[in-house]
C-alpha cells in the first residue's frame, strides 16, 4: 500500500505571502555563510541536509485530499478537498498510460473543505470515467450538487460527463472497495464525520479527521481504539495543540496531538500522521508541534514500542 497526501490542511486551503517566502530565502543565505553551490542541484543537497523542513519546504495549503493506491484497477481516495484537483491531473496522466479510470471516494462528512475541490476534479468531466462515492451520509448527492448550482459555480453537476453513483454505508457494516476491505466508524463532529479504516491482508491504514476526543474523556474511546487496533498508518486529526484543544478550540470538533498519540499507542498502531494542520499556523508552527509530539510520544511511551510520528504535508508519501 502506497498513501499519498494531496491536501492536508483543514478548514480552507491557503497560501504563503510573499514576505514568508522571504523570510525562507533570507534564513536560507544566512546557513549557508557565505557558501557557493555550482548549481541548483547542489543548493538542493544543501538545504535537505543542513536546512529544516520549514525553511526548505513548506506543509502546503490544499485542503483534505489523501490517495491510498491499492489495487491497479481502481484509484481510492479519501476527501474531496481543494488538493483534489492536484489528484484528479495526477490521475489523467495515470490513466493516459493504461490505468483504469475508476475511482473510488471515502467521504469524512460534508463540510466545505472536504468537498470543495470535486468541481476541479478533471476526470468528472470525462465521458467513460467511473466515479463511487462511498459515505455515511444520505445528503451526500444534495451536497456535492448544491455546490455546484448556477449561484456558486458555473456547470451543474448534471453536466459532468462521468458515471456518478453514490453508496451509503452503515458504520456496523464493512465492504469491499478497491481492493481493499474498508470500515466506517462514527465520530464527534458537527452534523457527525465517519472514520475509515482500510485493510488488505497483512496491512491497514486509518484515515480519522474532524473528530475530537476530549482528554477527560479518554476512558469512553474504546471503539476508537478498537478501530486503529495494530494500524500500520492512522491518519488523524491533530489540529490544535492540547492548551487549545481544551480551552478556546473545544467543542469545535477537532483534536490534539497528544490525544493523537495516547489513541494510537493503546491502540497498538506503528505509525501516525499528524493531519487537518489549522490554516493560521505557519510551517514552523506545524513543525514545532511536530517536534512537540515527538518529544511526548518518547516520554510516555514506556515499555511500548515506538510509535513513528510523522506531519503530513502535501506532496508526502508513505510506504507501507
Amino acid at each position: 500500500m502506497l498513501v499519498r497526501f494531496w491536501g492536508t490542511r483543514g478548514s480552507l486551503p491557503v497560501a504563503p505571502h510573499a514576505d514568508v517566502a522571504l523570510a525562507k530565502v533570507a534564513r536560507a543565505l544566512v546557513a549557508a555563510g557565505g557558501r557557493r553551490f555550482a548549481d541548483e542541484a547542489e543548493a538542493a543537497k544543501f538545504a535537505r541536509a543542513e536546512l529544516d523542513f520549514a525553511t526548505y519546504g513548506a506543509f502546503g495549503g490544499a485542503t483534505p485530499c489523501v490517495e491510498i493506491e491499492a489495487d491497479e484497477d481502481a484509484f481510492a481516495i479519501c476527501d474531496m478537498g481543494s488538493g483534489l484537483r492536484d489528484f484528479g491531473l495526477s490521475a489523467t496522466r495515470r490513466c493516459a498510460e493504461g490505468h483504469p479510470r475508476v475511482y473510488h471516494f471515502f467521504l469524512s462528512h460534508l463540510h466545505w473543505d472536504h468537498i470543495m475541490g470535486f468541481p476541479f476534479f478533471r476526470p468528472a468531466y470525462e465521458t467513460g470515467a467511473r466515479i463511487v462515492i462511498h459515505t455515511g451520509h444520505a445528503d451526500a448527492e444534495a451536497a456535492l450538487r448544491r455546490q455546484q448550482e448556477a449561484i456558486s459555480f458555473p456547470v451543474p453537476f448534471d453536466e459532468l460527463k462521468a458515471h456518478i453513483e453514490f453508496i451509503v454505508h452503515r458504520p456496523e457494516e464493512s465492504f469491499e472497495a478497491a481492493g481493499m476491505e474498508v470500515s466506517l466508524v462514527r465520530q464527534s463532529h458537527a452534523r457527525g464525520s465517519f472514520g475509515y479504516r482500510f485493510d488488505r491482508p497483512g496491512k491497514a491504514v486509518v484515515y480519522s479527521t474532524d473528530a475530537e476526543h476530549k482528554p477527560e474523556d479518554m476512558d469512553l474511546e474504546e471503539d476508537v481504539e478498537a478501530f486503529f487496533a495494530n494500524a500500520d498508518l492512522v491518519i488523524c486529526d491533530t489540529m490544535y495543540s492540547l492548551g487549545e484543544a481544551v480551552s478556546l478550540k473545544q467543542d469545535l470538533g477537532h483534536s490534539s496531538n497528544v490525544v493523537a498519540v495516547d489513541l494510537c499507542h493503546s491502540a497498538g498502531a506503528r505509525r501516525l500522521a499528524l493531519f487537518h494542520h489549522e490554516p493560521s499556523y505557519s510551517d514552523a508552527d506545524i513543525q514545532r508541534m511536530h517536534e512537540e509530539t515527538l518529544r511526548y510520544e518518547e516520554a510516555v511511551r514506556g515499555e511500548r514500542p515506538r510509535l513513528e510520528v510523522l506531519c503530513a504535508y502535501d506532496g508526502l508519501e508513505v510506504s507501507l
